[in-house]
């Protein structure tokens, strides 16, 4: 008998109310739409009889599969979820912040956002990265270190929204 272990989450995830939301929205979706209509399509799959070299049932239960990992995971994510507050003091960054910074002598903006809702091609970018971690504290007008597996640079926090 394989026992299986589940690993506890101590940290926590941290989310937008908008994300919070849409992460329900889309964890209720699974469990009732989702889950239905593959069950329908494993029945109808079994229909078909020898299951040995039956493709519409081995792709049904891998979908499965994929559903059920997504479910677990957004369990997990609900059960440890932060939110993250929208009004916040501009003194010094924190989650949630939007932050204007110099970077090689180029300037870009980005908002600081949990792991779950990080999305760089939307200057969404995690706390946890090499650049949020870096400038998670700083203050307006201050230089922090990143640094990366592959490079070390400066960055000027110029302006905290």
């Amino acid at each position: 008998m394989v026992k299986q272990i589940k690993r506890a989450s101590a940290k926590s995830e941290y989310l937008t109310s908008k994300g919070l939301s849409e992460a329900r929205t889309e964890l209720e979706h699974l469990k009732k739409v989702k889950r239905a209509e593959i069950a329908q399509r494993i029945q109808t799959a079994r229909e078909y009889g020898d299951l040995t070299e039956n493709s519409e049932y081995d792709a049904a239960m891998e979908e499965q599969a994929l559903v059920e990992n997504r479910i677990s995971e957004l369990e997990d994510i609900l059960k440890s979820v932060k939110v993250i507050s929208e009004k916040h003091e501009a003194d010094f960054v924190v989650i949630g912040s939007t932050v204007k910074v110099e970077m090689d002598g180029e300037v870009d903006e980005f908002t600081i956002v949990g792991r779950v809702e990080a999305d760089p091609s939307k200057k969404r970018i995690s706390n946890e990265s090499p650049l949020g971690s870096a400038i998670l504290g700083a203050r307006k007008g201050e230089e922090v270190e990143v640094t990366t597996p592959i490079v070390r640079y400066k960055c000027k926090v110029l302006e905290i929204k």
